[in-house]
């Protein structure tokens, strides 16, 4: 399948596009802006694997959870580039696509993200073999990282950006192979393509966000 998937949920803005094959990235860390830059980044991407928008199968994207706003953004993009080329999209969970890029064969993986206000967004990964699909083992999450219900000995590998914000995170699962990083676009087309070639794609108004929380600041009482 030629697809398309953007990622705009974390500090990372993510365009990744396989045509024929051949892939297609740009990718830009930076905390805010990136409602300017993805679509020129979307369009860098069509011109460079000669590709028109309404030629590919259809449109991966980062649904979260994530920054509230980032997450916003993606879906505005890909419902609009959606609609008015007619494609299918799917929406992928931003921890899977993290599991996705540390994964190895067997190895259970937990994911944890950090989502500000002393929590982190979290959930336990896994595949049997590396021909089967990414499975999650737990549901995601947002708590406190001490209130991550996993057995240190259960875990393999232990990625995401709470390994630096809660240094006792790492300490606590220090058996572990730990790895920060952030999602990347090229993942989410891996694990967006499964979804669309299952039939379980969408239309561009079916796009929705997944927050996991609805309070995004703190309240001062």
């Amino acid at each position: 399948m030629d697809l398309l998937a953007i990622d705009t949920a974390t500090e990372r803005c993510s365009v990744a596009a396989r045509v024929a094959g051949e892939w297609f990235e740009r990718s830009v860390d930076t905390p805010r802006g990136h409602a300017d830059i993805v679509l020129s980044m979307v369009d860098e991407i069509l011109k460079e694997s000669g590709a028109r928008l309404g030629d590919l199968d259809g449109i991966a994207y980062g649904r979260g959870p994530g920054a509230f706003t980032g997450v916003r953004i993606a879906i505005g993009v890909v419902q609009g580039l959606a609609y008015g080329a007619g494609l299918r999209v799917a929406g992928v969970s931003n921890l899977a696509a993290v599991a996705q890029q540390v994964h190895t064969e067997g190895s259970p993986i937990l994911v944890c993200m950090d989502a500000r206000m002393q929590e982190v967004y979290w959930a336990v990964y896994g595949r049997h073999t590396s021909s089967t699909p990414l499975q999650a083992r737990t549901p995601e999450s947002v708590s406190s990282w001490t209130a991550i219900d996993v057995a240190p000995d259960e875990i393999e590998v232990i990625a995401g950006t709470g390994l630096p914000a809660y240094p006792k995170l790492a300490e606590r699962f220090q058996s572990a192979r730990q790895v920060v990083t952030l999602p990347r676009a090229r993942d989410i087309l891996l694990l967006g393509e499964h979804e669309l070639r299952n039939g379980r794609g969408g239309t561009a108004f079916d796009a929705q966000p997944v927050y996991l929380r609805d309070q995004v600041t703190f309240v001062k009482t």
